[in-house]
């Protein structure tokens, strides 16, 4: 019995390690695939041309231009492979300008 209990626990660990690696790879705000991504001091023209340099220096990271949504929750493989696939907190101008993003590694 404790042959059995062993031999399937590297399984078990496996499998939850992966699980947080895919819940922790965006719990803070919706996976969005990015044309440009940039600081938000860079971005600076374009966030005081929507009034969202406050709300930007809040949110921290980086600025998501001209965004749409992942197809595929959690893999990014909605994304072209000239966009970014980022994990941002605040989606402003459907997708225009996204704020508090942070790239996604899809290859973990």
């Amino acid at each position: 019995m404790f042959a059995r209990i062993f031999a399937l626990l590297p399984l078990a660990l496996l499998a939850s390690a992966s699980h947080l690696e895919a819940r922790d790879q965006c719990n803070t705000g919706s996976i969005s695939c990015c044309n440009q991504v940039q600081t938000a001091q860079a971005a600076n023209q374009l966030l005081a041309e929507y009034n969202l340099v406050a709300a930007a220096a809040a949110a921290g990271g980086n600025v998501g231009v001209t965004c749409t949504a992942a197809t595929v929750v959690g893999t990014g493989s909605g994304c072209d492979a000239t966009q970014q696939p980022v994990c941002c907190t605040g989606n402003q101008f459907n997708g225009a300008v996204n704020i508090g993003c942070t790239p996604i590694n899809i290859n973990a």
